[in-house]
């Protein structure tokens, strides 16, 4: 079967679905999604943690987070579904002064950066933010009120069906989407089912994007990095309004969604398929191991390993997104390589992609730093605060 569209974008997830909607109410007509998948949030989307956060490294990371931010407050008018977003605010904790030095560095940039709430915490402030963690294991920390929580497939299912009341066609089930380039130019995408003409293509495809972009010529280091969530059984033990707490000396945090506790700790996990999003049990040690040490409480708290879940980052070389027109094919468009944070960034990239498509260039924020040819120029711009 063939087909035209003005655009099409590989990848139905949250990134994907924000630029649809925000090219469509740009007025962006012959939209088409396709996604491997057999239905939304059964991707890298479904299995995010929902957090959201402006407390970054880099002076882009803090801005994209204030853009999707106001976007957030104002996702409910302009979509019609609640993204479920919660001021619960994210809580770094220091156990040393050198932590805490770095920590307090890092509240004045993202200060200056825009992120005007982000404040030092004392230790009594700590256990007044979260009573769960002992006053005597930490010397201060971090807290922003306005960081917390979002629903992630509240916030696709949004995007999807705003688009398609705008007129975009999206269609899951569709395998795998290969851009066809000639002359260095976008020509069409070509799926298992139907080939589909069109001079623009957006990749927005994860933990995926890497190898969808070589297929078109482009080489990005992005690569799939897995992560893993712990889920306790139900109890009332710690509050649903309680910040997510994160230990910076090895970046064990936590947080409560729907009455559990979800423990993460960032560890290198083995695998000879580097896509496989099955939950490794053999983390679950060293992962308790800190759990119980950092917040005594939880040692009352049995594992529901039927709960327990992983997924895929979508890394890139320097861990930030990888946005704009790829370098040497004209109409190749990339947003991709969030590194953990492309969630809680959703609202910002699909607004900011939809007007490199329309206008050519980003104008909303600047994102000279995440433009494509940085891995080739080496000027990466490393983030140091990925999760």
């Amino acid at each position: 079967m063939s087909s035209t569209a003005d655009v099409v974008i590989i990848g139905g997830g949250v990134i994907g679905a924000s630029v649809a909607y925000h090219l469509a109410a740009r007025g962006q007509k012959r939209i088409v999604v396709l996604d491997r998948t057999q239905g939304p949030g059964l991707g890298s989307t479904g299995r995010a943690t929902g957090g959201f956060r402006g407390q970054f490294s880099t002076r882009v990371n803090v801005q994209l987070s204030l853009l999707a931010r106001d976007k957030l407050t104002a996702f409910r008018d302009e979509t019609g579904t609640d993204p479920g977003y919660r001021p619960c605010g994210y809580l770094f904790l220091a156990s040393n002064a050198d932590q805490l030095a770095a920590l307090r560095t890092a509240a004045a940039f993202q200060q200056a950066a825009g992120l005007r709430d982000v404040r030092e915490v004392t230790p009594d402030e700590v256990v007044d933010l979260n009573p769960a963690v002992p006053r005597d294991a930490v010397i201060g920390g971090t807290y922003c009120p306005t960081d917390g929580f979002i629903r992630p497939l509240e916030i696709l299912r949004g995007y999807l069906a705003a688009a398609q009341r705008l007129g975009a066609r999206v269609q899951f089930g569709a395998g795998w989407a290969r851009c066809l380039v000639e002359h260095g130019r976008v020509t069409a995408v070509r799926t298992e089912t139907e080939t589909v003409a069109t001079r623009c293509v957006v990749n927005a495809a994860g933990a995926w994007a890497g190898a969808v972009a070589a297929e078109a010529g482009v080489e990005i280091p992005v690569r799939p990095v897995r992560r893993q969530v712990a889920v306790t059984y139900p109890a009332a033990l710690l509050p649903e309004e309680m910040p997510l707490t994160i230990f910076v000396d090895d970046g064990f945090h936590l947080r409560v969604r729907d009455g559990r506790v979800l423990l993460l700790w960032p560890a290198d996990l083995p695998a000879d398929d580097p896509f496989d999003t099955a939950f490794d049990a053999r983390w679950l040690t060293p992962l308790l191991d800190r759990a119980r040490a950092h917040v005594p409480v939880l040692r009352g708290l049995q594992i529901d390993r039927d709960a327990c879940w992983a997924g895929l980052y979508e890394m890139s070389a320097d861990r930030h997104a990888v946005l704009g027109q790829a370098p040497g094919v004209q109409g190749l468009y990339l947003a991709n390589g969030s590194s953990g944070h492309g969630v809680m960034h959703a609202p910002a990239l699909g607004h900011l992609t939809a007007e490199f498509v329309l206008d050519g260039t980003a104008t909303t924020v600047d994102v000279h730093a995440l433009r494509p040819e940085r891995f080739a120029e080496g000027a990466l711009n490393p983030e140091s605060g990925v999760l």
